[in-house]
């Protein structure tokens, strides 16, 4: 009797057995020629691996994740002070080998990233858009992308560079185990998956570049991006039609297209406490970078009264008008 496992190929693709979970196919969907690793850190770690610069310039406000990975790779760091607009200081002069990075804040800072292209030579500037996942690539040398802090995924990093960079041949292998806290929150109150979300986090500590995982690529191939870029612009307005007279922060509602969240920049003590009693849930973006900061710096300032409202895809008008309401009555509609 003939073996009918014999002509069975290990390598060809399985049909029939039990369902997996269902998903969409997106119509839009952006930077389809991306390199895709495992985080955005990652996607830096790879950029600067090929590219070899001698010195890399960070802003101060900036997550402890991208210094660590120049560090790492042995290369000098230096810092710079933001401008009042969040641009780059005056002070900044660039030498030959030097590469700079400027995070486009909040998806909120396209004018000044124009303004540094014209300012320094582009083949020395690196965008940091993990902020601002909508925002197109900048006219630089690079721009790093960082999708699942605008989407229900578990990982992920999208890199476009000028320079030969190719995506790692093994792939990450941990996306399944981070996704415990995506799971969670469809189940249940978000607080149930906060310990998961956290470990989650801190398993992409490791910058080393790893390809984005089968299961990160097809759930990002699910969602509509322009779906969510007008949902966020829409609710990005409201709010500053809301907010904008208590905000201190300077915003032109023009330069927000898909912005990660409402930056509200506020004086009042413990307001973030007062919202969290409230359930309403805002981080605290890089308290690190406070550290050894004058009381009365940029720095300072962001980390302890920049309030990131949420203006992202899950809610609509009923909801942010109960946080704009909630705010309303916390500053005493000042």
């Amino acid at each position: 009797m003939r073996n009918i496992n014999s002509t069975a190929s290990t390598g060809a693709t399985a049909i029939g057995g039990y369902l997996e979970l269902e998903l969409p196919q997106a119509v839009h969907r952006l930077y389809p020629d991306a390199l895709r690793f495992q985080s955005a850190r990652a996607a830096f770690h790879a950029l600067l691996l090929v590219g070899k610069p001698k010195r890399v310039w960070l802003p101060k406000y900036i997550c402890n994740a991208m210094p660590d990975v120049v560090h790492a790779l042995a290369i000098e760091c230096s810092f710079y002070d933001l401008d009042p607009q969040l641009g780059v200081a005056p002070s900044v002069v660039l030498a030959d080998g030097d590469w700079l990075l400027h995070v486009n804040y909040f998806g909120i800072c396209g004018r000044q990233q124009q303004a540094l292209s014209i300012r320094f030579n582009p083949a020395q500037l690196i965008f940091d858009h993990s902020q601002a996942y909508f925002s197109p690539p900048g006219p630089g040398l690079a721009t790093i992308y960082s999708p699942r802090k605008f989407f229900g995924i578990p990982d992920g990093g999208l890199l476009l560079t000028t320079l030969p960079v190719a995506e790692p041949e093994h792939h990450d292998a941990n996306s399944l185990a981070r996704c415990a806290h995506l799971l969670a929150r469809l189940y249940s109150v978000p607080e149930a998956g906060y310990a998961a979300f956290q470990q989650a986090e801190q398993t992409l500590d490791d910058s080393r570049p790893a390809a984005m995982s089968p299961l990160t690529r097809r759930l990002l191939a699910s969602i509509d991006d322009e779906v969510v870029r007008l949902r966020r612009n829409d609710n990005f307005q409201f709010l500053h039609s809301r907010l904008q007279h208590v905000n201190r922060m300077q915003i032109d509602p023009a330069d927000a297209d898909g912005p990660l969240c409402y930056p509200l920049l506020s004086a009042i003590p413990d307001l973030r406490k007062a919202l969290l009693a409230e359930r309403i849930f805002v981080p605290t973006y890089w308290p690190e970078a406070a550290s050894g900061t004058a009381a009365d710096s940029l720095e300072r300032d962001m980390v302890e009264n920049c309030l990131p409202i949420p203006c992202d895809q899950r809610y609509d008008r009923t909801a942010l008008s109960r946080v704009a309401d909630t705010l309303a009555r916390l500053l005493g509609d000042r």
